[in-house]
């Protein structure tokens, strides 16, 4: 039931860290427009690349090693102080060299300060700390209050496209404030900090290693928006982002179980508990299948009428987008149960790592014809293409350890649900009035269709879900 309770905290946090855009993402259209927004998402994709190399992949790394520890609060506490310190030094690194890029560029400059505060907060985030002792509740509480003040605060300061960089500086701002707040919440697990036989960079080479996929994951979560704002305009940015956040916040429910099983995973095998992990791989792929499935087809059902309602009519360029990156759902949610749940805590970083790098190579190769033919829409093919290329890596790199047929068990099943549900879900969506009440009406029919569904091919995951309950009754 702990994993359950965690899962559920995690699902609610991704959910909510990204349901903020949702609330602000149709005023923020209505008012800044396709170039404030392009703007915005233009100059933070450069940041992120700063944020990343300060960051150098500590969450992950971080994350694994106190569960390692977690035991032992004489080694926590020195973990905890060796990795913190050693990521401070590495952000103050990364905010120098983002000075020097400041001094070589010609505009924006500043809204690349306003985001260099979301740098400057990277140094204080701990969160990797409390996943790593699983407790999802603290970093829940504290972003729902910090997610509040921000709503509030967008709504009232920013009203017009010269209002673009107050946004910016709120988002920032919130993050920092955020991060800050975590740390009264270490007193219940950790001691004061022993100076002597501390080693910050012993922590830096393990994770180096960690960081190799995060810098290849963050290039193409993030290069697609580059490219686009330099090769295209920064209204297509614009359009690609707003496909892409609507994507990962549905992605966000999905992939919170790789947050949570980590540790858990890491935990089993680090007592050398071989068989479980493999166990937890095949009911979580199949818990990943099932809620990406429905997720996939039905975003790409109701685009057509999303779009228009959700962004206004400046964005109806973004229906193609999302409908084409849908595809990713699934395909994220199958490498992040491999990945995140099976290779990384069962200490197989080379495989995760190549992944990685195999999907960022695809997206860099073909971003660049696809971007030139299509556009946005280009973009979001070269993002399904690399996705689909890690997925695969990954499935190769495991097949010799897992029993395939246990692992797909059910897949097609799903498939099929799913399909069924977009055909009739779709017909709907054509032939309905495009108001919010009937989107809502589309979204409640696919679900209980597609439930409908799963139980007449009884597949095997009801069974179990109802076997949990029972227990815990």
């Amino acid at each position: 039931m702990r994993v359950i309770k965690n899962y559920l905290y995690n699902a609610f946090y991704q959910v909510f860290i990204l349901l903020v855009p949702l609330i602000t993402t149709p005023y923020l259209s209505r008012v800044l427009g396709p170039t404030g927004v392009g703007i915005n998402s233009y100059t933070n994709s450069i940041i992120q690349y700063f944020i990343l190399f300060g960051s150098v992949g500590v969450n992950l790394y971080g994350n694994r090693q106190v569960a390692f520890v977690r035991d032992d609060k004489c080694k926590l506490t020195r973990t905890f102080y060796e990795i913190f310190s050693m990521r401070v030094l590495t952000v103050i690194l990364a905010y120098v060299a983002f000075l020097i890029f400041l001094m070589f560029t010609h505009q924006y400059h500043v809204y690349y300060l306003a985001q260099s505060v979301s740098l400057v907060a990277a140094a204080f985030d701990i969160s990797w700390f409390f996943m790593g002792v699983e407790n999802f509740a603290v970093t829940v509480l504290r972003n729902f209050i910090v997610k509040i003040i921000t709503l509030i605060s967008i709504f009232t300061f920013v009203k017009s496209y010269s209002d673009l960089t107050t946004y910016i500086l709120i988002l920032s701002l919130s993050l920092l404030i955020g991060n800050i707040t975590l740390f009264p919440s270490l007193r219940r697990y950790i001691g004061r900090p022993v100076i002597k036989g501390m080693h910050i960079f012993k922590h830096f080479w393990p994770s180096l290693v960690l960081f190799v996929p995060q810098i290849a994951t963050q290039i193409y979560l993030v290069l697609n928006k580059t490219m686009l704002g330099s090769m295209t305009s920064v209204q297509a940015a614009g359009y690609f982002d707003q496909s892409d956040k609507m994507v990962k916040m549905v992605l966000a429910i999905v992939t919170a179980t790789g947050t949570v099983m980590l540790p858990h995973v890491a935990n089993a095998f680090a007592n050398g508990e071989h068989e479980k992990t493999k166990r937890y791989l095949y009911k979580s792929f199949s818990f990943v299948t099932a809620m990406s499935v429905p997720m996939t087809f039905g975003l790409m059902a109701v685009a057509h009428k999303f779009v228009p309602l959700f962004f206004t009519a400046r964005f109806l360029s973004v229906t193609p987008i999302m409908t084409i990156e849908a595809i990713v759902i699934l395909l994220i949610a199958w490498s992040n149960a491999i990945g995140t749940q099976y290779l990384l805590p069962t200490k197989q970083t080379k495989a995760y790592t190549t992944s990685v790098i195999v999907g960022a190579i695809v997206n860099l190769i073909m971003n660049i014809p696809l971007i030139i033919l299509w556009g946005a829409i280009g973009a979001s093919m070269a993002t399904v293409l690399s996705e689909a290329s890690v997925t695969l890596y990954q499935l190769v790199a495991i097949k010799k350890q897992v029993d395939f047929k246990a692992l797909f068990t059910d897949t097609f099943k799903y498939l099929l649900a799913g399909v069924l549900m977009f055909v009739v879900v779709w017909q709907l969506d054509q032939h309905l009035p495009s108001t919010w009440l009937m989107l809502i009406v589309e979204v409640i029919l696919g679900i209980l269709l597609y439930a409908l569904l799963l139980v007449v091919f009884r597949v095997k995951l009801i069974h179990e879900a109802k076997a949990i309950l029972k227990d815990h009754h």
